[in-house]
């Protein structure tokens, strides 16, 4: 459980109002009632005492309960975008096709990376199209858009993009069979792939799943190795070229897109266990705000280096923990778990990632192979359900929107 000391037990009444409007609020207490107010949404079980609120975690989040807390931190993120948004509403869906189209799509997708302004731009405005919130990683990071080239104006299939892999998770490291040195040692050679989906309408022939193969191509490992093939690690001076696994997670336990993605009789997307639930995501950037504004009252700061990600975030909730004197580890253990998945590049990742093998033995997957596969195993079967084709010719690239 975790208490919360209010003074005025009046201001419980403001959990359910704008409390960004609150001026008149002193900066401890808007930010204990924000914390309850998120921690309601994601149904903690609340107690009053005298002057102190108890809250208590559920046992285990549900699907509707982590998409509707993921749904306040994504609309968060596009009222605070809103003016951009509208402005570069017109070419997203310049870019996209409609349904009909894609009907009539052999379907060849070819991997474009994100270099000019006009493609990050691209790929931010289809990145709010999902149910999480929009989030960048820090460090090394590749952006990918995924076209079709079997129609004239090459519209968009989904995106895809790769970053740092984050630091430790234990279930991952457990797999690999890391310890913390060697895990130092060789996280250089795996990436994250923190965006992973397709958009309308061919999110509905199962898109996703096409953009999940892509991944795992030898275009893409081709892609890693140029754009890194030069560059060489700060602290041991090693050659960061090589890319013998991806990682990715789930957003609610086991995933649809992921699960059963074999390519002929081998799994692409492995298990490998689930986060332990320990992060910020529970909590609203309304309130991450409110915990900077008392620590700048205070004169606290907690510095954010480039490459320190979610640690950064957690560093200034544990500090205003200590300020108010709650337990920010509590907090911070009851987010969500997520399911693990590894896309082993080589038959040896795990030797190589150990330091056992010294050159990865790569799978040759080449992109027309898995989309052939893809079109094969997924396609074909979703082609033949009329609800879905019809669901596919009702969509017009006008009615795109992320509102």
């Amino acid at each position: 459980m975790l208490q919360l000391n209010l003074k005025k037990k009046r201001n419980i009444d403001l959990l359910f109002k704008d409390l960004s409007k609150k001026d008149d609020l002193i900066p401890e207490e808007k930010v204990k009632l924000l914390i309850l107010r998120d921690l309601l949404r994601l149904n903690w079980k609340i107690n009053f005492g005298d002057n102190k609120i108890i809250v208590t975690p559920p046992k285990k989040y549900d699907k509707d309960t982590i998409r509707k807390s993921m749904s306040h931190k994504r609309i968060e993120s596009i009222q605070k975008n809103v003016d951009w948004i509208k402005k570069n509403l017109e070419f997203a869906r310049a870019n996209l096709a409609n349904g009909e189209e894609v009907l009539e799509s052999k379907i060849r997708p070819v991997i474009e990376v994100c270099d000019t302004p006009k493609q990050h731009s691209l790929f931010r405005m289809y990145r709010y199209y999902w149910s999480s919130a929009h989030s960048e990683y820090v460090g090394r990071r590749i952006k990918l858009i995924i076209r079709d080239a079997a129609l004239p104006n090459k519209p968009v299939i989904g995106i895809a993009a790769l970053g740092s892999s984050i630091i430790h998770i234990p279930d991952r490291d457990n797999w690999v069979g890391w310890d913390k040195k060697l895990r130092t040692k060789n996280l250089i050679y795996a990436m994250d792939a923190y965006v992973i989906g397709a958009l309308p309408p061919y999110n509905n022939l199962l898109g996703g799943k096409l953009i999940s193969y892509i991944l795992a191509s030898n275009e893409v490992r081709k892609i890693y190795r140029k754009k890194y093939k030069n560059k060489i690690t700060l602290i041991d001076k090693k050659k960061a070229n090589d890319l013998v696994c991806i990682f990715t997670t789930s957003l609610y336990g086991k995933s649809a897109q992921y699960d059963r993605m074999k390519y002929k009789s081998k799994l692409l997307y492995v298990p490998i266990g689930e986060t332990r639930g320990f992060g910020t995501l529970h909590l609203s950037g309304e309130t991450l705000n409110a915990m900077l504004e008392l620590l700048r009252s205070k004169k606290i700061s907690v510095n954010n280096k480039f490459g320190d990600g979610p640690s950064w975030s957690m560093r200034v909730i544990r500090t205003v923990g200590d300020i108010l004197g709650f337990d920010s580890n509590f907090l911070l253990q009851h987010s969500f778990k997520r399911g693990i998945y590894a896309i082993p590049l080589a038959r040896n990742s795990r030797e190589f990632l150990r330091g056992e093998h010294k050159n990865p033995k790569y799978y040759n997957r080449s992109l027309n192979n898995l989309v052939l596969f893809w079109k094969k195993r997924w396609l074909n079967n979703r082609k033949q359900n009329t609800e879905i084709i019809e669901k596919v010719r009702e969509f017009k690239k006008s009615d795109f929107t992320v509102f």
